[in-house]
């Protein structure tokens, strides 16, 4: 299954290299949900609010409204969800599922307690837990800051938290030079058990790229 993910950063949709420096943009965003009608998935990334450089909220609800209203995917809505109160904001305006990325992870370990509340108040069928990584290791703020953690390993201790994971390989993030397809083999076969594993592969349509998403 295909997924179209519109990246939001001042007020567009944009594509990053490597998460920093801005490829293409575009102004009319809404214009992204026609042409991304016919999948059964929409992602809705602020990357303001994930970076903590502002934040889209406005554009990301009338986006969900839009969506749900309108046209056909289903949304699924990550950037800057720290606290439960704006995870259930961003629930009640339309989102499917939210996407939890630093906010799983508090002082180097998973943050068990900030994602017990989240399950208790959204459900754990509402819940993604995004896995960024670069050079093999766990990457938070905004792909900022890295981890001593690799995803395989805390992928069993997250599990019970969520529906599923979306594992973004940095590295190859923004580059338009396909997905490091050994890196979410060797991924796959350290969860077999756990399997709900989201590959997220920056390929086609920028800026409102395509990811690969497969559930086992």
């Amino acid at each position: 299954m295909l997924i179209p993910c519109i990246d939001l950063q001042e007020g567009q949709a944009v594509q990053l290299i490597h998460g920093r420096r801005r490829e293409l943009a575009v102004s009319d965003v809404m214009g992204l949900l026609d042409k991304f009608r016919n999948y059964p998935w929409l992602h809705v990334i602020d990357l303001d609010a994930a970076m903590r450089k502002g934040d889209n909220r406005r554009l990301v609800k009338k986006l969900c409204a839009n969506a749900r209203k309108h046209y056909g995917p289903r949304v699924r809505v990550g950037g800057g969800i720290r606290t439960v109160a704006n995870a259930k904001k961003i629930l009640a305006w339309g989102a499917d599922q939210i996407i939890i990325g630093s906010a799983a992870f508090r002082r180097g370990k998973v943050n068990q307690r900030f994602l017990h509340a989240l399950q208790k108040n959204a459900g754990r069928k509402r819940i993604i837990v995004a896995l960024d990584t670069a050079k093999g290791c766990i990457v938070i703020k905004g792909w900022q800051r890295k981890l001593a953690l690799r995803p395989q390993e805390v992928m069993p201790e997250l599990e019970p938290f969520c529906a599923g994971f979306l594992c973004t390989d940095v590295d190859r993030e923004g580059t338009m030079r396909g997905a490091n397809l050994n890196w979410f083999r060797k991924l796959r076969a350290g969860r077999r058990r756990h399997g709900r594993l989201q590959k997220s592969l920056a390929l086609i349509c920028p800026p409102g790229k395509v990811t690969s998403d497969k559930h086992r």
